[in-house]
């Protein structure tokens, strides 16, 4: 690493969350080299080129300021894992579509597989942020994998969930409604924490950073989209009765919307919702509600 650079942060995925927060990161923190790297080469050419992978408003002008200065797009991940001293995780984790939890659970194998790569080619201490949605208790399973051959290497997981809308991704990412670091509440876990909230802290007001321990935060993504798609569901079912009583939906959900308590934001009817996370972190947290015996909270 550059002597110029203070530290090193990798990015492992190159999706939709992680090239757009890596890039955001660069932006604030010219102190920091910061690296994305993915096994699709097709990919970081992609985010080498004019031609970006993924589209959001203001990305392209932020990604040609920095890259090739402290933004880099790579495919070497093993010589970037140690290389590195902060290593977020942002690796797909769709719905599992076969074995135990088959249509609901989220599927960790690439996350698995990440955490692995991590543990052989690690040669010095990392901090491991979980940045893609996974399921509460992922991080003790990180954990396992990443302390499994033993030796002097010491890994601290942290989690430090998304909370990106498309369309408005570089907006929620340089104005956040907040920001969440969740750490195991020991010594090394708070020393880990303090470090990602000094990242943080170079754009985001302290008042926005809430810090808790890892459980909460990992569970909050899942909640968040949970209560997000409970909205729409919510207006989409008073639509139908509008229609019978020949009420206006969208002067009733202006209405409503203007109640401070409430707020306006998720609240157009439509004939569903949509996305990539909606219908997968519902899923996946009433599937987590099963395997601890909540059946009645999973059946709401």
């Amino acid at each position: 690493m550059s002597d110029r650079f203070e530290k090193h942060i990798l990015c492992i995925g190159a999706g939709y969350v992680g090239g757009p927060t890596m890039a955001m990161i660069a932006h604030k923190c010219p102190q920091y080299k910061v690296t994305v790297v993915d096994i699709n080469q097709e990919k970081i050419n992609q985010w080498n080129s004019k031609d970006l992978p993924v589209y959001e408003p203001g990305l392209q002008e932020i990604v040609e300021a920095t890259r090739g200065k402290n933004l880099f797009f790579d495919t070497d991940i093993n010589r970037c894992i140690k290389e590195s001293e902060i290593i977020f995780v942002a690796v797909n984790t769709p719905t599992k579509t076969f074995g135990a939890g088959a249509g609901m659970a989220a599927d960790l194998q690439y996350w698995e597989k990440t955490a692995r790569q991590i543990l052989e080619a690690a040669d010095s201490p990392k901090i491991v942020v979980e940045k893609c949605t996974i399921p509460v208790k992922t991080a003790l399973a990180m954990e396992r994998i990443l302390t499994s051959k033993g030796g002097n290497i010491h890994f601290e997981v942290l989690s430090n969930p998304e909370f990106l809308a498309e369309g408005t991704g570089i907006k929620d990412l340089e104005c956040p409604d907040r920001v969440l670091i969740g750490s195991r509440e020991t010594e090394t876990g708070v020393q880990a924490r303090n470090e990602l909230v000094k990242v943080y802290s170079n754009w985001v007001p302290k008042e926005r950073i809430i810090e808790s321990n890892i459980w909460s935060s990992e569970l909050s993504k899942l909640v968040a989209n949970a209560f997000l798609a409970q909205r729409i569901s919510s207006i989409n079912t008073i639509s139908a009765l509008c229609e019978k009583t020949d009420a206006d939906v969208r002067e009733v959900s202006k209405a409503i919307g203007m109640d401070s308590r409430l707020g306006s934001k998720f609240l157009n009817a439509s004939v569903g919702f949509g996305g990539s996370c909606f219908k997968k972190d519902i899923l996946n947290l009433a599937y987590l509600c099963k395997t601890y015996g909540l059946d009645e909270v999973a059946d709401y």
